[in-house]
């Protein structure tokens, strides 16, 4: 073995890798943000419900940024997290009732 393939590294880029965000957020999470708070200024449409949308829209997309701070991908382990149940009895095989 030759001395300049004993040390051979691959790179990975850190693309591959990173979560996919919008505006430093989760991608799906910001999209539902912006959904509500078009909601809201559409059902009004009046400088009172764009305000209201403004103030929510800067609450909730910080919200949901700090979550992502936190944590890429929260809101996914979180909903698997949901599936889970409480308890597993125990099971003698492949095909046993619960």
């Amino acid at each position: 073995m030759s001395e300049e393939n004993a040390h051979r590294t691959i790179p990975i880029h850190t693309s591959f890798n990173r979560a996919h965000l919008l505006l430093g957020a989760e991608r799906e999470l910001t999209l539902l943000t912006v959904l509500i708070v078009a909601l809201v200024v559409a059902s009004g449409m009046n400088p009172l419900s764009f305000g209201v949308g403004a103030l929510l829209w800067v609450i909730m997309l910080g919200i949901v940024i700090r979550m992502a701070k936190a944590d890429t991908m929260l809101s996914k382990v979180y909903f698997k997290h949901v599936k889970y149940r409480a308890y597993y009895p125990a099971k003698s095989g492949a095909y046993t009732r619960n």
